[in-house]
Order: structure tokens, then C-alpha cells, then sequence
């Protein structure tokens, strides 16, 4: 049995990026409960070199979005990098997924072979499609999302495996 491309990435992410947008609404609702300015949590960083937490946010949404489209062959639907709240990230979430349920299977057909190039500053990357999901896209989404779930947890909020994983 082969699994679609559609069905490795669009479909577990759009899981993932809803107990997201579920765990920024527990990690709102703890800063409220406990009087706790938002940017604490917003801004916090398991040590001075990594990207805070906001930032973890936008990188997850932007690899997905911008691998499915890659690998669907349409646009990329671009975010200004600009939200400095939990209802801004929400809604940040909430337009990926917006993006996401625009896609159907059969854009994604084929696309495991399909030759996707990356520009990056050293220079162009080629890679084969269900190479690029999965060594690239859905790593760095599953990272970013993890990162920021630890950042909350780290912080206190009451969330667990089950809210990452949408086990309800």
C-alpha cells in the first residue's frame, strides 16, 4: 500500500496546527488567569540563541504552507512575520489552514518525483519531491510546532502529549 503525498503532509499537519492553535489558547488563558503579560511567553527562548516562540510559530506555518504549495505547484501564499499576540498567532494558524484546505489530493499527485528547487544564499538546492516532505518540510514543521508547545510547556501551562498530538 503507497500513501499519497497529500495524505502524508496536508492531512497530519492540518491535525498539528490545530492542537496548535488549541495550545495558544491554554497558554492564553494561563497569562490571563495568572495576570501574566503575554510577551513573556511570546518572546521566551530556551537559551539566547534560538528564535522565541512567536518566531517558532511563523517558521512552522511557513514550512508547511510553503512546502505543500511547492509541491501542489501553486502560489505560496505569503505572511508578513508580524503578529505580537496569541490571537494574532491564532490567526496566523487559522489562514494556513484556511490555505491548506483549498488543496485536493489530486494537485499533489505525482509530486514525490516531482523536482522542487529551494534558493537559498548558498545557492539553488534541488531536491525530489517526497525527499524534500520528507527530509525538509515535515521535519522543520514538526520542530518549529514541538518547539513551541516546549517553550509553553517550559513556562508552565498546563498541556501535555495528549494536547500536542490532539488525543481528546
Amino acid at each position: 500500500m503507497t500513501i499519497s503525498m497529500y495524505s502524508a503532509s496536508v492531512v497530519p499537519a492540518t491535525r498539528t496546527l490545530k492542537a496548535l492553535s488549541s495550545i495558544l489558547g491554554k497558554a492564553q488563558a494561563h497569562c490571563e488567569a495568572r495576570k501574566i503579560d503575554q510577551q513573556a511567553f511570546l518572546s521566551s527562548r530556551l537559551f539566547p540563541d534560538m528564535f522565541p516562540m512567536v518566531r517558532q510559530v511563523q517558521i512552522a506555518t511557513d514550512m508547511i504552507k510553503g512546502g505543500v504549495a511547492r509541491l501542489a505547484g501553486v502560489e505560496i501564499p505569503r505572511f508578513d512575520d508580524v503578529e505580537t499576540s496569541f490571537e494574532e498567532l491564532q490567526a496566523r494558524i487559522g489562514r494556513t489552514l484556511d490555505f491548506l484546505a483549498t488543496l485536493k489530493p489530486e494537485e499533489m499527485e505525482g509530486s514525490a518525483e516531482r523536482t522542487i528547487q529551494i534558493v537559498r544564499s548558498s545557492g539553488t538546492v534541488e531536491y525530489a519531491g517526497l525527499a524534500y516532505l520528507t527530509e525538509q518540510v515535515l521535519p522543520n514543521f514538526y520542530f518549529h510546532a514541538t518547539t513551541a508547545y516546549n517553550l509553553l510547556r517550559h513556562g508552565g501551562v498546563e498541556i501535555g502529549k495528549k494536547d500536542f498530538l490532539a488525543n481528546h
